[in-house]
């Protein structure tokens, strides 16, 4: 008994056809639906109003696979789960310190404080620590961590004539303590970006 190769052989490539082909509408479906949640949520967010006070609002771009349960992925790549911790105006204990236009100094309930500081230059000082709270594998912990070295990163913020302050900065961070026990993380395992937008804040220091 003689079987032909040729169709099965057809069928197989058929079916990796189809099967690339999911996939592509699957991607283009997952994005399309993150970028329709991004623009509800900013919708419903509103954008900063300085009249009303200061504004702002930081995020930790927590590495997807390493630092979250394998359940916890799908809802990241979907969108429908935070990628990392986030901090704005509204969070419980908000404590502005020093702001200047080279200088962030922020804190709050849960373990974050924040000192960015630049030099006549631009680049980031070795005083410059952020420190914020972050599940490592399901696990809580409080990580202060300074720049990668070298930093890289920058706090770009502007002086309006009311003497308010506004602006953005990303520090990638690498050099963490683990607060609770004192000794350095293992963790990172490459530099971690964290990001953040203001305005409104009033010029101290």
């Amino acid at each position: 008994m003689h079987f032909s190769v040729a169709p099965i052989m057809r069928s197989k490539k058929a079916l990796l056809i189809i099967l690339g082909l999911a996939l592509l509408l699957g991607c283009v479906l997952v994005l399309r639906f993150r970028r329709e949640r991004r623009a509800t949520q900013r919708s419903t967010e509103g954008a900063p109003q300085t009249s009303e006070g200061p504004w702002f609002e930081i995020a930790v771009d927590a590495p997807l696979f390493n630092s979250r349960p394998p359940w916890e992925i799908p809802g990241v790549i979907l969108g429908t789960r935070e990628r990392g911790p986030k901090l704005n105006q509204n969070s419980p204990g908000v404590r502005i310190g020093n702001i200047t236009t080279h200088r962030f100094e922020l804190s709050a309930e849960g373990g974050w404080d924040f000192l960015i500081e630049t030099d006549s230059e631009g680049r980031l000082t070795p005083a410059t620590h952020i420190a914020f709270p972050i599940k490592i594998g399901g696990r809580p912990n409080t990580f202060n961590c300074g720049p990668a070295e070298p930093s890289v990163g920058y706090l770009d913020a502007k002086a309006a004539d009311t003497g308010e302050i506004e602006g953005s900065f990303v520090v990638e961070v690498m050099r963490c303590i683990n607060v609770k026990s004192g000794k350095t993380a293992q963790w990172p395992y490459s530099p971690l970006p964290i990001r953040g937008n203001f305005a409104g804040l009033k010029k101290q220091g």
